[in-house]
């Protein structure tokens, strides 16, 4: 286990997807959040099929910090039921995992 983790959240726009990005980086909870370009969503929701444009973001962080990232997150989201998905890395380089460590508080 390399100790890196990494977390998927699609947001509903641009705004709300910097402004969680940014309070998980003051928190110093992630080292780094990739913002994508708009993702076509597609999915089952009060029993009916729905679409939706949202922004999808990928959060680096620790594998210790992993669980307090995924609360925070669901604290800073603006859906009453968000997508958060963990998990932990296999394999990382290591000076990609210097910068993440040194990034990310204990």
């Amino acid at each position: 286990m390399s100790g890196a983790a990494l977390v998927w959240c699609p947001f509903p726009d641009i705004e709300s997807a910097r402004a969680a990005a940014d309070a998980l980086l003051d928190d110093a909870l992630i080292a780094c959040a990739n913002i994508m370009g708009a993702v076509e969503s597609r999915f089952v929701w009060d029993g009916a099929r729905a679409t939706g444009s949202e922004v999808g973001v990928l959060f680096k962080t620790t594998a210790a910090r992993l669980e307090d990232v995924i609360e925070r997150l669901g604290e800073l989201h603006p859906y009453d039921t968000p997508a958060i998905l963990g998990w932990q890395v296999d394999e990382i380089h290591p000076a990609t995992f210097g910068w993440l460590m040194g990034s990310v508080s204990d």
